[in-house]
């Protein structure tokens, strides 16, 4: 049974996604906030396994989801964070991705539509995956890099894989999304890494840095 924890200031919204989860048998929800206050007492007395929370809730409604996600990396850091929000901006995905990707999915609220497509969210984030909602890496596919740009040196098959990671997929399943062989996905990604200059260090993930990378694209 995955424990979790809703933040959401708006009371339609978070009963709606109560609904949503109530049918979910593997998933319990055990406590539903609507401040940043209530949301840190909820996760210290409940222990939740993954909390879901708006990005943006009281006492100052700006970015407390991000910061709720970047406390939990220092307190309990096995605890997955699922952020809604309605705005589709890079800068929050990056914020949220910033201390890495594990365990952390951001997903749009209006794409929200289904319990199955928030339960797999919080599914992934709970056996420490990520989650970005393919609609921000639409947009960010579409959106021309400015100037000169490591990303504008990447072969089409090396952009179509790094828009598969970008949504969270292991090897495996870029795989199977794209009709190759794992060890060709391994080799592609290599040569990602490579050409964007991604080495690797001890304390930073070099595929969360592609991501990172792939993210920034349109406001470089």
């Amino acid at each position: 049974m995955i424990r979790v924890a809703v933040a959401e200031d708006n009371y339609l919204v978070r009963e709606g996604i109560r609904r949503l989860l109530e049918p979910e048998q593997d998933i319990e929800l055990v406590a539903a906030c609507e401040d940043m206050a209530s949301l840190l007492e909820a996760i210290e007395t409940e222990q939740p396994d993954v909390v879901l929370t708006d990005i943006r809730m009281p006492p100052s409604s700006q970015d407390e989801g991000i910061q709720v996600a970047d406390r939990l990396r220092e307190t309990s850091s096995e605890t997955g964070v699922v952020v809604l929000s309605q705005f589709a901006e890079p800068e929050y995905a990056l914020a949220l991705l910033e201390k890495g990707a594990e365990g952390r999915a951001y997903l749009l609220k209006d794409r929200v539509g289904d319990a199955a497509q928030l339960g797999d969210a919080i599914r992934e984030v709970a056996r420490g995956g990520s989650v970005i909602d393919p609609k921000i890496v639409e947009a960010l596919v579409a959106a021309r890099a400015r100037g000169d740009s490591p990303l504008d040196q990447l072969t089409p098959r090396e952009r179509e894989t790094l828009e598969e990671m970008a949504q969270g997929k292991n090897n495996a399943a870029i795989a199977a999304s794209l009709v190759i062989t794992e060890p060709s996905v391994e080799k592609v990604i290599h040569s990602i890494f490579r050409k964007l200059g991604v080495a690797w260090q001890a304390d930073v993930n070099r595929r969360v840095k592609a991501v990172l990378l792939y993210l920034a694209e349109r406001d470089a």
